[in-house]
């Protein structure tokens, strides 16, 4: 079996306030974070503009969008923060 006839089976995710998308997806082995995106067809179910190339992350770590993916990955499209932490807990110290 060559290289391209090999799948892997990754999860999409991305979470707003209550509210979780996961879509599961299978790709040609070698197959990229922003492949893994498209193929999903999440982006058609989020707000124009809530991917950013520079918020991805695969199992918590942040990646490139041409990150390669292994199997089982999980794959995190993350939201911009409302408040930076250190702001937020100067707040509530207050």
């Amino acid at each position: 079996m060559s290289t391209a006839e090999r799948k892997i089976t990754v999860e999409v995710v991305y979470a707003a306030a209550g509210k979780q998308i996961l879509r599961q997806v299978e790709l040609a082995e070698g197959s990229t974070v922003k492949q893994a995106i498209d193929a999903s067809e999440i982006t058609g179910m989020l707000p124009a503009g809530a991917i950013d190339v520079h918020h991805l992350g695969v199992f918590a770590r942040k990646v490139a969008p041409d990150h390669i993916l292994q199997n089982g990955d999980r794959i995190e499209i993350y939201r911009p923060l409302m408040l930076d932490p250190m702001e937020a807990r100067r707040r509530r110290a207050r």
